[in-house]
């Protein structure tokens, strides 16, 4: 039966983390947000041709690949690496993979946000807006039919949409990048340039989607 939280009356859907995915209803389609710096850098990458082990990904962010792994876990859904660069092509990609289906299909927008380091979830307004701006996305393509949540996030995003960059740098997590406390190392460790802060705040800079397919990511085609 439906549970009071789990969204499943909506096509579009939107929580946090991965015990948020674990609250909605399974989905068709998931697409994980995590701006700064997993789903920028990763997209960035495969832009260029390269494919991206979740393995690999793994080791620098432990937010955003624990909740693709997840979301891989929970049955066969299509899994979408998602942010404000490629927005708009998250959701021509979620139609897409509709027309294909030839049915209604369900999309879980998932922001990944911060784990501390005594392995709390915390809030991350860089992933909210990354979040919203796909989904304000998918609206404009027709897919309205969003939960409240989902809907808070989009019209949060919409509103804010030209001061995405102050934001961004202003955030705690853009400070921590600035500072150099940040999983940078880890990332060029992994072969990979990082996306910087002022990039990830770039709205349809690509039309690159990277997609999972047996724990790789690659471009969606």
């Amino acid at each position: 039966m439906p549970q009071p939280f789990d969204q499943s009356a909506y096509q579009v859907r939107f929580e946090w983390g991965v015990a948020g995915l674990q609250r909605l209803a399974p989905a068709d389609v998931v697409v994980v947000v995590d701006v700064l710096r997993f789903s920028s850098t990763v997209t960035d990458a495969v832009a260029t041709g390269r494919t991206v082990a979740l393995t690999d990904a793994e080791r620098w962010s432990r937010n955003g690949a624990a909740v693709v792994a997840a979301a891989a876990a929970g049955g066969e859904p299509t899994v979408l690496l998602g942010s404000l660069r490629n927005a708009s092509a998250v959701a021509r990609t979620v139609l897409e993979l509709q027309n294909r289906r030839q049915q209604r299909t369900s999309v879980a927008v998932i922001a990944a946000g911060e784990l501390t380091d005594a392995g709390d979830l915390r809030f991350a307004v860089e992933d909210q807006l990354g979040a919203g701006t796909i989904i304000a996305a998918l609206s404009d393509l027709g897919a309205d039919h969003t939960s409240p949540d989902a809907a808070a996030v989009c019209e949060s995003a919409r509103g804010l949409r030209r001061a995405m960059r102050h934001l961004l740098t202003a955030s705690g997590s853009g400070k921590e990048i600035a500072e150099g406390v940040s999983a940078t190392g880890r990332i060029e460790a992994a072969g990979l340039v990082p996306t910087e802060t002022a990039a990830a705040a770039e709205v349809d800079a690509t039309d690159v989607v990277p997609v999972l397919k047996d724990g790789v990511f690659v471009a969606f085609e």
